[in-house]
C-alpha cells in the first residue's frame, strides 16, 4: 500500500543509489498523499496501482 509515500520514496532512494534506472512501484492500493510525494522525490517514475482511494486520515490511515 502506498500511504504517506515515506517508505516507497526511500526504497526508490536505495534502489537508484545501486544503479537502478528504470524503476516502477506497484501497488494494490494508494492514496493520493502518497503518490505525490513519490511523484515529488522521483518524479517520472511511474506508479501502478490497482486503486486510488479518496486519502489519509489523521492517523494516516488510507481512506476508502
Amino acid at each position: 500500500m502506498l500511504a504517506t509515500g515515506g517508505s516507497a520514496v526511500q526504497a526508490l532512494d536505495v534502489v537508484k543509489a545501486h544503479g537502478g534506472t528504470d524503476v516502477r512501484l506497484l501497488s494494490i492500493v494508494s492514496a493520493p498523499e502518497g503518490v505525490a510525494a513519490v511523484e515529488r522525490a522521483h518524479p517520472g517514475t511511474r506508479i501502478h496501482t490497482a486503486a486510488l482511494d479518496r486519502g489519509l486520515n489523521e492517523r494516516k490511515y488510507i481512506l476508502p
